[in-house]
Formats: C-alpha cells, structure tokens, sequence
C-alpha cells in the first residue's frame, strides 16, 4: 500500500463568511508529483499554507507525513516540510552565495554568520544546488543569479533539511520566458529523481507543469472539479470547468499548452 505524504478529508477554510476552501478531500501520496490548477482565489495557496502547518482549516481532517494537525506540535514539524514562495526572496542579502542560501536552511536562517556549518553541511548545500542543476553557481551571488536560477536556488534550500513533502507556491510567476525555461528544467530534474520527496505544485498555467509530474488538481472557488493521474484528468473539459470558460489543450514533446475556443 502507497505511503500517504499529505492528506486532507472534507476540509474547509472560511473567513468572514466567505468559504476558501470547501468540503476538500484530496491526498498525496510516496513517489507522487501533483499541480494544482485554477483561478485567483479559488484556495490554491491556502491549501498549501495548511499542508505547511501555516493555517488551519476551520473544519475536517488534515494529516501530514503521518502527523494530524491539531494533535501535534507544529513547531517540530515545520522542518520535516519544504515549502518555496516567490517572496522569500526579497528576505535574502543579494551577496550571499548561492550554497549559503541553500545552506542556512538547515536552521531556518537568513544569514550563515547566526550559525556554525560544518563541511557535511556544505557538501550537502552543494549536493542539493546539482540535484536541481545549478552546482556549478554555487559561489556566485545570489543576487547576480538570473529569476530562474535564483528560484532554483530556493528549491535546493526548501530541500536541505530533506522533507518528506515539497510545496511549490507559482514558482513560475514573475519570470520571463527563458527564465521561465531555466526553472522548469530543474524542476524536471527534481521530478525524475526517484528519491525526492512528493512535490505539489500551485500554478496558473498547463506550460508551467514539468516533464515528469503524475497527478493533478482542479480547483474552482474553494472546491475540486476533478483530480487524478495527469494522463486522464488534464483535459479541455476539466480545464475549462475550471477557469470558467472553454478551453483547447494540447501537448507537444511532453508539455501542455493552452487556448481559448
């Protein structure tokens, strides 16, 4: 039997009388790639925001990596879960390098000198940097780093303290087309690679889904229109439902794009 990464059953998320999230069941499970799919506010973020132990849902059950939130410590669980947003890095000094950024994570830091490192901890920053492609940017400054490559530094780090899940906020937002490029390269490699953890991916658009990626989410204000593997459930009927208007899909060399009818 599959291992569950993440779970949720029949969840939902409401503030000042407005549902984010409604009656949600949706599990990930050991070896999965997930992206979730739909509109501004239809509960993309703060689904991730929950499986990172960052909200709580105002009813059902959520258990990840076998932990059920509400019965355990979440502060000694944040770890075991890596999590990338666009506006980490506006947190970053633009000098430190590369490894360093990757690096501090292992204790949530920001800057090297708050903490002591070993050499297996830099060898470790520098494993992770070419697992995503980049080892060779390892000393370069993270502020010299083009938008793609500096986003691939923060999936490295997400990765340092080796979660047992990865969630990606719009990794893609922002960047232009061959940063866009850079990025989706790593996140192939990631994606290949038998030992990374289960990865669930927020995005707006089919041509930001990596080679690779197994399942996906179809979220419509709050609740799932559909979910499955990719083969079967990203289609023009369920895109369209999504986003509320009719769509053309289709796939050429492994990637998705999309056009309206």
């Amino acid at each position: 039997m599959k291992k569950i990464a993440f779970s949720l059953d029949n969840v939902s998320l409401e503030r000042d009388g407005k549902f984010i999230l409604r009656d949600l069941s949706f599990t990930v499970g050991e070896g999965e790639r997930w992206v979730i799919f739909g509109p501004n506010g239809s509960g993309k973020t703060s689904l991730l925001r929950i499986a990172s132990f960052y909200l709580h849902p105002s009813s059902g059950n959520v258990e990840v990596l076998g932990h059920q939130l509400g019965k355990t410590d979440i502060r000694k669980m944040r770890h075991l879960v890596g999590f990338t947003s666009q506006g980490f890095a506006n947190l970053l000094r633009p000098n430190l390098t590369a490894l360093e950024v990757v690096m501090t994570a292992k204790n949530g830091a920001l800057e090297p000198w708050w903490h002591d490192y070993t050499e297996e901890d830099r060898e470790k920053a520098q494993l992770e940097l070419e697992r995503i492609g980049i080892g060779p940017l390892s000393l370069q400054a993270f502020g010299t780093l083009s938008s793609g490559e500096r986003q691939r530094v923060l999936i490295a780090r997400s990765m340092m303290s080796n979660p047992g899940l990865l969630l990606l906020d719009e990794p893609a937002a922002g960047l232009d087309l061959p940063a866009r490029e850079n990025l989706l390269e790593g996140l192939t490699l990631i994606s290949q690679d038998p030992s990374a953890p289960p990865i669930v991916l927020v995005t707006h658009h089919v041509e930001e889904v990596p080679a690779g990626f197994t399942h996906v989410l179809f979220l419509r204000e709050g609740s799932a229109v559909a979910a499955g593997p990719i083969q079967e459930t990203l289609n023009d009927r369920n895109l369209s439902e999504a986003f509320g208007m009719q769509l053309k899909l289709r796939k050429s060399d492994g990637r998705w794009s999309a056009t309206a009818i």
